[in-house]
């Protein structure tokens, strides 16, 4: 794996000649990402995110960390987090960024040593499942990671809003699988790598959810069919 996204995340953050990122998907035309974006403080965050950061409590692990910062906001705050990426590169710019708890793995290979009472899953938490087919695997893997009385807060979007409407109002969805699949593409220092990233409407969380013994709880929906969801034991 090239990570890329971890790359531009350290090259930004050292000053090491940082180049623009560009993504695209199967479902739309390549764009620029603001690197800078993802060092973004609480007053910069997303609704949804702030609401996520007021909910948690205990022992917290941030998986997906990147940039770090939601785990540096919660540090700050005094409480004791983990920051949790795959990425070598992501987890050097959080230790550069003095954050006291970093694990590189990726999720499905985490096995520590203590539970966590809040696991913070955000930026399209659902995205590192990949495929719909893979939710279920996840989604035991996080309840193995919780205390009882835990709670997972996980965001994501109801992408049909990208696929055109009809006159009914209904919506022309291709029929080659889940519309909330995709394939992600990164670009960087002229290098390229792909990946599958999922989007899950809450509705198919929810069902997920609860076949997999979670209570699911629509905590906020944002402006543009994003929401930010709340599973418990």
């Amino acid at each position: 794996m090239l990570d890329l996204f971890g790359q531009a995340i350290l090259d930004f953050y050292t000053q090491n000649n940082p180049q623009p990122l560009l993504t695209e998907t199967s479902i739309s035309e390549k764009d620029e990402m603001d690197v800078g974006y993802l060092f973004r403080t609480y007053q910069n965050m997303p609704r949804l995110e702030q609401k996520a950061l007021q909910l948690t409590n205990g022992k917290v692990l941030d998986i997906g960390a990147g940039a770090g910062c939601h785990t540096l906001y919660l540090q700050q705050k005094g409480i004791d987090v983990t920051a949790l990426d795959q990425s070598s590169y992501a987890i050097q710019a959080c230790r550069l960024q003095n954050i006291q708890h970093c694990v590189q793995s990726s999720l499905l290979d985490y096995n520590p040593d203590t539970l966590f009472d809040t696991i913070l899953v955000l930026m399209n938490g659902t995205g590192i499942f990949g495929k719909l087919n893979q939710t279920a695997l996840y989604l035991q893997k996080l309840k193995s990671l919780l205390n009882p009385g835990g709670q997972i807060l996980i965001d994501s979007s109801d992408l049909i809003y990208m696929f055109d409407e009809d006159e009914d109002g209904g919506r022309w969805i291709p029929d080659n699988g889940y519309y909330g699949e995709l394939e992600f593409t990164l670009h960087y220092k002229g290098q390229k790598e792909q990946f599958p990233w999922l989007y899950l409407d809450y509705n198919t969380l929810q069902n997920a959810a609860l076949a997999n013994g979670f209570q699911c709880e629509l905590v906020m929906e944002g402006k543009n069919y994003d929401y930010l969801a709340r599973l418990t034991v």
